[in-house]
């Protein structure tokens, strides 16, 4: 499980990414808990959910 710190370092690179660097944050990082990952989202852009929902499957 990362750690607060841990997890706000990788939201704010989260929230600086591009598309597809945001794509690669989310699929890759492991140990966040759901309601980080719920988080995550709230800063993806909704419009390309699609793409991101392909690059999980």
């Amino acid at each position: 499980m990362a750690t607060t710190a841990e997890f706000q370092e990788i939201k704010q690179k989260f929230i600086n990414a591009d598309l597809d660097e945001k794509i690669r944050i989310y699929t890759t990082t492991s140990g966040l808990t759901v309601d980080q990952f719920k988080e995550l989202l709230r800063s993806f852009p909704l419009q390309h959910l699609e793409k991101l929902e392909k690059a999980m499957a």
